[in-house]
């Protein structure tokens, strides 16, 4: 923990009164955002096959970007959508 806020506070002066946004932008230059951004896509397209397995695929799209993994227990917890019964065909 010393260590993550020794490289947060690094280069800030505590007593100026825009420490805590450089202090905030430390942190977010620590994050690994292309491992996120990837991961996301991962979750995304898990989503999409698990909505068109169930008929849903824009569901399972949206639940997946916006719960990641947890979307996909909502998706698979809806009931498969079956195709709607059309008239019986003309003689």
């Amino acid at each position: 923990m010393d260590e993550l806020l020794a490289k947060a506070s690094q280069g800030v002066d505590p007593d100026s009164p825009d420490a805590f946004l450089h202090i905030y932008l430390n942190l977010l230059n620590l994050m690994p955002w292309a491992a996120m951004f990837w991961w996301s896509v991962a979750f995304v397209v898990i989503g999409a096959v698990l909505g068109w397995l169930r008929g849903r695929v824009v569901e399972g799209i949206v639940w997946s970007a916006t719960l990641g993994p947890i979307g996909w227990i909502v998706i698979l917890m809806k009931p498969v959508r079956r195709p709607r019964a059309g008239p019986p065909p003309l003689k």
